[in-house]
């Protein structure tokens, strides 16, 4: 063999070597896609899920508010409407 072909088969065996790196890695993201989808999508511990949760959570303590800051409108009403009266009272 002359050195020509001994470089080569070198070369070749170098591209070789690479294509089966990149061979490894592609089946290495193929496993890390499968875990992230199955992190995202499944019904029951997923992504999709602990947002629903947190929705419903969020939404609930948006009525919880609407509710306290109704409550407490009625609450500084009724004081402001009995202070005037008091006044109005003591007035006349």
């Amino acid at each position: 063999m002359s050195d020509q072909d001994n470089e080569v088969a070198a070369a070749l065996a170098a591209l070789n070597a690479k294509v089966q790196i990149l061979l490894d890695k592609q089946d290495e993201l193929g496993i890390n896609i499968a875990k992230i989808k199955e992190a995202v999508y499944n019904p029951d511990k997923g992504l999709y899920a602990r947002l629903t949760k947190l929705d419903a959570r969020l939404a609930a303590l948006e009525n919880w508010k609407g509710n306290n800051v109704r409550l407490m409108w009625i609450v500084v009403s009724a004081v402001t409407g009995l202070a005037i009266t008091a006044v109005w009272n003591n007035i006349l």
